[in-house]
């Protein structure tokens, strides 16, 4: 006898998408999704303890890199407090274990939202997730080196004249919060490609506010970059700039795709009556009407079954 190993049944997506899960349901599966990512954090952070180190000795490269004289194990920093050592190690843990396990509790949001999409919004989510990642990763490395150069600004500009020795805390969070601005910074393009897939602005429109859009990023460069020096802002803003006209002309091919910018009233008000095109062909007379012959008179009714009935 041949056992079936098929699901009977529609799935737990299924009957959240038709809505036939009741509330008690979805809160015991948003309880289940949280444990499960809850739980793929912590064993990410148990490895990111023992990852804490090399993570550290690779942040500590932009610092090491303005003592050419001494290799990276000869630079120090300085630690103020007996636990900094200790808790910047759980601080980097951390930060390690949410990026290792990002990819389990991504899943478990989108398997949570999903259901409550409609079919092109879930592949809209699938492109742009598929983008922020690879986006968020240039900016980070973008941050790196932005980071090495700013330093050096940073400790050639003082007037003390004097060897200067970082405080490692102060030093982690200052790097680790640029590259957190520059990854974020990188994620712009995907809210251009957003209110052009959902039909706010047109390609053309995105395109007509290119001035603008150059100018606040230089501005926002200027403001976020560590130093003054013209280097980091204009590294960050040009590639802000380069993403933009890149998302720009994918709008342009998704405008194309839909078949916008065609639009015979695309100039005309809501109220504004439309012209009519005044292409009218003459009718032609119409074939004549045969006569309606007579209705012929019934036949008449035989009362024989009558009398059978009765």
């Amino acid at each position: 006898m041949a056992v079936s190993l098929r699901r009977k049944g529609p799935t737990e997506f299924q009957r959240a998408a038709d809505g036939s899960m009741t509330l008690i349901e979805h809160i015991r599966e948003l309880r289940n999704r949280l444990f499960k990512a809850s739980l793929a954090l912590l064993v990410c952070i148990i490895i990111g303890y023992f990852l804490a180190q090399p993570v550290f000795d690779i942040l500590k490269q932009p610092y090491c890199a303005q003592f050419p004289g001494k290799s990276c194990a000869e630079v120090e920093f300085l630690q103020l407090a007996a636990t900094d050592g200790f808790l910047l190690k759980l601080k980097l843990a951390l930060w390690v274990g949410l990026i290792l396990a990002s990819p389990v509790w991504l899943y478990q949001l989108w398997a949570f939202i999903a259901p409550g999409l409609h079919r092109h919004e879930r592949k809209y989510a699938y492109f742009f997730v598929a983008l922020a990642a690879p986006l968020f990763v240039g900016g980070a490395v973008l941050a790196y080196f932005v980071v090495s150069k700013g330093l050096h600004f940073l400790l050639e500009a003082g007037v003390t004249g004097v060897e200067q020795q970082l405080e490692v805390t102060r030093y982690i969070g200052f790097v680790t919060n640029m590259l957190l601005i520059f990854g974020v910074a990188f994620e712009f393009p995907l809210i251009v490609l957003m209110l052009n897939f959902v039909g706010v602005a047109s390609a053309k429109r995105l395109l007509s506010w290119w001035r603008v859009a150059v100018f606040v990023f230089f501005l926002f460069s200027a403001v976020v970059t560590p130093t003054p020096d013209p280097f980091g802002m204009t590294a960050l803003g040009a590639c802000l700039s380069a993403l933009y006209f890149g998302a720009v002309g994918i709008a342009f091919l998704n405008d194309r795709r839909r078949g916008r910018g065609r639009e015979i009233y695309e100039g005309v008000d809501d109220d504004e009556m439309s012209a009519l095109e005044d292409d009218r062909e003459p009718v032609a007379a119409g074939a004549p009407i045969e006569p309606i012959a007579p209705v012929a008179a019934p036949q008449p009714i035989d009362r024989r079954f009558d009398e059978d009935i009765t």
